[in-house]
């Protein structure tokens, strides 16, 4: 028997057009738009479905698009996916991996996420800041960047995506700095994102308390199976801890390629991503070597992958 997970994927996975046949195809997919575009103020089936790309990119359209691209597919899955031993979620993925494994309803993660985002765009004014992603550096070189750069600014690891790629996020000058000393420190990459702030970093830290107010709303049960937590890069199964670990994900690093060899040491030989992009299949495909990857983005990647994994 396949030992399977699902994951998925968080910001720069939009797309424009993304789950307008999702829409098409299901009413209680319309619903889940609805919600969203109710609480954003903002339409966000036609941001999702038309553009412009710029205002997808809005942290506020970002997140709850791509969630409920993912959601979209789970509802109209209804039950159908294989039997997985844990699910994971890049940043906000990790509502998604909640929603699948019971810890969250599809209405209370949407309610969640679009909250979560209009804080972040709030943080974002708040503290101005960037990210920058450092390509193929050692791990002991890269903290050496980081405090020396730290002297001009706050900077921290964000996003530890994988063995090669690792985003730094924070102050404009500071991460600007680490990007220069990292490539004196032989870094194959060290480029700045076009992103709208500096997430999963203190500079986040406004949008904590109105996010465990928000939490606080909602019904979390435990999660079956247990959902990998981007904080600690290991199983988080009960309520209470995953409320906690959701606040504490916002101003801390993404640690994916813990998550990655988690995976792996606990034979997970199957890994499909819900969701739009490939994102998240790439990087285990570089980390994951000999695992079978599938995606479902689309209608006939769900058909696709339920006749091939049922």
């Amino acid at each position: 028997m396949k030992k399977i997970v699902y994951v998925f994927p968080g910001q720069a996975s939009q797309y424009v057009g993304m789950g307008r046949e999702l829409y098409q195809y299901s009413d209680i997919v319309k619903q889940f738009y609805a919600q969203a575009s109710e609480l954003l103020g903002d339409d966000l089936a036609h941001t999702s479905f038309e553009g412009p790309a710029d205002k997808l990119k809005q942290t506020k359209f970002t997140q709850p698009a791509i969630l409920i691209h993912s959601l979209a597919l789970l509802a109209i899955a209804d039950g159908k996916l294989p039997v997985h031993t844990f699910a994971a979620g890049h940043s906000l993925g990790e509502y998604g991996a909640l929603a699948l494994s019971g810890a969250l309803s599809y209405e209370d993660a949407i309610t969640a996420v679009c909250t979560r985002a209009m804080l972040m765009e709030e943080a974002c004014v708040i503290n101005p800041g960037t990210m920058a992603a450092i390509l193929a550096l050692a791990d002991d070189k890269l903290e050496e960047v980081v405090e020396a750069a730290s002297k001009k600014g706050i900077v921290t690891a964000a996003n530890i995506n994988s063995a090669l790629q690792v985003a730094v996020s924070g102050d404009f000058p500071a991460v600007e700095e680490a990007c220069r000393l990292a490539k004196e420190a032989g870094a194959k990459r060290a480029v700045m994102l076009e992103v709208g702030g500096a997430f999963h970093s203190p500079l986040m830290a406004s949008a904590t308390d109105k996010m465990a107010a928000c939490l606080d709303t909602l019904t979390i049960n435990d999660a079956k199976p247990p959902v990998i937590a981007n904080v600690t890069a290991a199983p988080s199964g009960g309520a209470d801890d995953i409320k906690s670990l959701l606040v504490k994900q916002i101003t801390s690093p993404v640690r994916w390629r813990d998550t990655m060899k988690f995976f792996m040491t606990e034979e997970i030989d199957t890994v499909v991503e819900i969701g739009p992009g490939k994102v998240l299949t790439g990087l285990a495909k570089r980390d994951m070597k000999g695992v079978e990857l599938h995606n479902i983005d689309s209608l006939s990647d769900l058909e696709s992958v339920l006749s091939t994994l049922s």
